[in-house]
């Protein structure tokens, strides 16, 4: 498998007119986090690993069962699992249909555990609360950023390995890092005797040069090191972006910083928000090829093509409209629930956007996010169905 079929370069933005991929995460199979975690591997686990290797054709998948029998596996033995968890979820992508994939981020803790525990500068200070019942260990930061070593070479390198379609591999921005983590080291003043506007002046210039540090320090040597090993296309996914809205200039600057000369595609990836907040501000995104967003979350189950029938893509003109115009990855799939879209609803979803677009290269269809919450079987089915909705929309339109 060659870099050149691996790694999805220019000519994917330019000349594939409704591209599918995925966005990130797919769950972690029971049978994966208890391998890890050393709990008891049931039956029902060692089925599942079975059941979904053959259905997928993972090759090899029989050495996963002989590990996941064993009475207790080593830190090599573990680390097996993890590559398999890795090749299913590669696998899964593949098998749906999906055109543009990666492994549902199956080596990583999570996606801003594993940035932070691959760092320098950081010092854990406990769980918090996200969302619903889900937490995640925040840390602060302390001291200089930097990386003890490129965080996703390893990851990446095993991917080429198994996958036989184009790579989009995800990575976090410096903007989502820097609002997920405390800041100990740049925002340290503490005197309150001045006045609002003076404190407010001194937080805003601490938040810029943390974030610029880490566009500086963390983001830009992993690109850099990714782009050697044959990276052609890489997701710079920012869900924390617009949780400030005065700070939207700081997640375009720190987007900017990473990738300024940079020679590959990149995109970032946005998460559900109000959406208009974003503009004017990214429009200065040049280096920025393709946002995707998520849009089904806010959208009608109802079949039609007319702007009353589609009110979730309401703010897809002023994506449009950017001067530069870059390609819309369209979210077409709730990842927040189990229903599955009809290859008809995704269809119309599609030839909306073109209708508006005028130009269906510049939309590629994508989940609204990615589908950790699901099961594998309700993503798979979605997935699956995205494709086949994708292909509908192309007979209508003659492509």
């Amino acid at each position: 498998m060659t870099a050149t079929i691996q790694s999805a370069g220019q000519d994917v933005l330019t000349r594939r007119p409704l591209l599918t991929h995925e966005l990130g995460s797919l769950a972690k199979p029971n049978w994966r986090v208890k391998a890890i975690s050393g709990s008891p591997i049931d039956d029902g686990d060692v089925e599942e690993a079975r059941s979904w290797g053959a259905r997928l054709g993972v090759p090899g998948h029989e050495e996963l069962i002989e590990l996941l029998r064993r009475p207790e596996l080593d830190a090599a033995a573990k680390e097996r699992v993890r590559r398999f968890s890795s090749a299913y979820g590669v696998r899964l992508l593949e098998h749906a249909g999906v055109e543009v994939v990666y492994d549902g981020e199956q080596q990583r803790s999570e996606m801003y555990a594993w940035a932070v525990a691959h760092s320098n500068g950081f010092e854990q200070r406990g769980d918090v609360r996200a969302f619903d019942n889900k937490y995640y260990a925040k840390a602060a930061v302390t001291g200089p950023l930097s990386v003890r070593e490129p965080f996703h070479d390893v990851e990446f390198g095993f991917v080429q390995s198994v996958a036989d379609s184009m790579l989009k591999i995800p990575i976090t921005g410096p903007y989502t890092i820097a609002d997920w983590s405390f800041d100990e080291r740049y925002d340290t003043a503490t005197d309150l005797s001045a006045p609002a506007a003076e404190r407010h002046r001194r937080r805003r210039a601490a938040r810029r040069e943390l974030i610029l540090d880490l566009a500086r320090n963390l983001i830009r040597p992993n690109l850099e090191s990714l782009i050697g090993l044959g990276a052609g296309w890489i997701q710079i996914d920012e869900p924390g972006a617009s949780t400030e809205a005065d700070e939207l200039d700081l997640f375009v600057e720190g987007f900017n910083q990473s990738v300024e000369g940079a020679g590959a595609v990149f995109s970032t990836h946005l998460c559900f928000s109000d959406y208009d907040l974003f503009f004017p501000a990214i429009e200065s995104m040049t280096g920025c090829q393709q946002f995707a967003v998520g849009f089904a979350n806010y959208d009608g189950r109802e079949l039609g093509v007319s702007a009353e029938r589609r009110p979730g893509y309401r703010v897809i003109t002023k994506f449009r409209d950017l001067p530069h115009r870059p390609v819309l990855g369209l979210g077409v799939l709730d990842i927040h629930t189990d229903f599955i879209e009809p290859p008809e609803l995704v269809r119309d979803r599609v030839l909306y956007a073109v209708e508006v677009f005028g130009d269906p290269t510049r939309i590629h269809v994508t989940p609204d996010c990615g589908l950790r919450t699901r099961t594998w079987s309700v993503a798979y089915q979605k997935l699956a169905n995205m494709a086949a909705g994708v292909e509908l929309a192309k007979r209508e339109l003659g492509i």
